[in-house]
């Protein structure tokens, strides 16, 4: 009752809060650079909304707050309903029977950053989420489509009217699209190859642009040719059939293990709404799914959230961060109430493998697959990604990766669904992001 009452009461399943609205007037959500995100207005009979300033750009990280609530609204919602006014002003109200102005809720998302992917995706469809690896700071957060949490009426209609076959615009892709990871995924195989092989800076493989492995034919993508390739080449080019021969080699009871190191099939350290995701290959499981696995193809599923946790345990020196959206509670008169301060999930890398991994996905930005994002005012380092989602070709573009490779800003994971029918790419956008935030 002392030390967790907090928590049971700010628990979004808890009905009680609802009880908090008959006698405080909902909070204000800001951005962490003083952005209004969320508001009340009173409408011309003196009723008061809710009002989102920014329409959907920020619609799956804020939510709504009728007809139901997500995002913020939801996992926020004991905040908001909760009044730190003055006392003596308290005390007035309650007497009064007035309603006492709940508190304000202090993102960490970023304006500038949230704006940019936002119209950098354009009708895209897809996820971006940016972190701050060494805090777990969720800066940016965006899943189209979207929709206008200021007209939840109409959403709905769209919603019931668009039944199973509908664009799930309620649906938050960054932390519940689960999607193939596609090359992301060459970096866990890549790092299993590396405990296994001390001797991995020797690997050597001549790529002729496909091959047979396990009785499975794989082909690097337009059956290029790579030639003969080290592991840092293999990983630059994206080399499929590489990965594939070195995937072949593996322990996969090993493999299985360190992929749950990584938490696939495991709960993320995150408070809000997110589906797990998967990766179901073991010792027991067909030789035969092996070459497609290692390479991110078969049955393994990501969310761009646990994508970017990832990366940012790489650049982070192997500590993985808890993401984290909220970083401060004040009254409505801007007192500090409670801050909220960054903490470790759990080491899961050497500080020896985090900087040998920085430097191989280094490689992909200098000469490989990401060199449309080499700047010379800052350092990136990453993994591209095409993820095929039917027997058809058609498939996903990702790139995850961070930037200033030796003191690590900020971890960008993007994922563009069907990106040959938008024109966009995942590199595209986080070329953006990018430059929003060092210029």
């Amino acid at each position: 009752m002392i030390f967790d009452s907090e928590d049971v009461i700010a628990n979004s399943y808890n009905a009680r809060q609802d009880r908090l609205a008959e006698r405080v007037i909902r909070g204000d959500i800001l951005s962490s650079d003083g952005e209004v995100l969320a508001t009340n207005q009173s409408g011309e009979n003196g009723e008061v909304y809710r009002y989102y300033p920014y329409g959907s750009m920020f619609s799956h990280a804020v939510g709504f707050s009728t007809h139901g609530k997500a995002g913020l609204e939801l996992t926020a919602n004991y905040y908001l309903l909760t009044s730190n006014a003055n006392i003596l002003e308290r005390t007035t109200n309650a007497l009064q029977e007035k309603k006492n102005q709940g508190d304000t809720v202090i993102t960490t998302l970023d304006y500038n950053l949230q704006s940019t992917a936002y119209y950098a995706m354009g009708n895209a469809r897809g996820a971006v989420v940016v972190l701050e690896p060494d805090t777990g700071k969720i800066l940016a957060m965006v899943s189209k489509p979207d929709f206008n949490p200021n007209d939840m009426e109409t959403v709905w209609q769209t919603v019931e009217a668009a039944g199973a076959d509908g664009d799930s615009i309620l649906l938050n892709r960054t932390t519940q699209g689960l999607y193939p990871p596609g090359s992301t995924f060459k970096v866990l195989t890549a790092l299993e190859y590396m405990r296994e092989n001390p001797d991995w800076e020797t690997y050597a493989y001549t790529c002729q642009g496909e091959g047979v492995f396990n009785n499975v034919a794989i082909h690097c993508y337009n059956s290029t040719q790579h030639g003969e390739v080290s592991l840092q080449d293999s990983v630059a080019f994206s080399c499929n059939t590489s990965f594939s021969n070195m995937g072949t080699s593996l322990d996969m009871e090993r493999f299985h293990g360190l992929c749950e190191e990584f938490l696939f099939n495991e709960s993320l350290p995150y408070g809000g709404n997110y589906n797990r995701s998967s990766f179901v290959l073991n010792e027991e499981s067909d030789k035969s799914l092996i070459p497609q696995t290692v390479i991110g193809q078969g049955d393994t599923q990501i969310t761009p959230l646990h994508n970017a946790m990832i990366m940012a345990t790489i650049a982070n020196g192997g500590v993985m961060m808890k993401p984290y959206m909220v970083q401060e509670i004040r009254n409505y008169e801007g007192v500090g109430v409670k801050r909220f301060h960054p903490s470790a999930y759990r080491r899961i890398l050497t500080t020896g493998e985090s900087k040998e991994l920085s430097e191989l996905l280094e490689g992909v930005v200098n000469y490989g697959t990401g060199s449309a994002l080499h700047s010379d005012s800052y350092s990136v380092a990453g993994k591209t990604g095409t993820a095929e989602f039917n027997s058809k070709g058609q498939s996903h573009s990702w790139f995850v990766g961070f930037s200033n490779v030796e003191n690590p800003d900020i971890v960008v994971s993007v994922v563009i669904e069907d990106a040959d029918s938008s024109g966009v790419r995942a590199v595209q956008v986080a070329h953006q992001i990018f430059e929003a935030y060092y210029h």
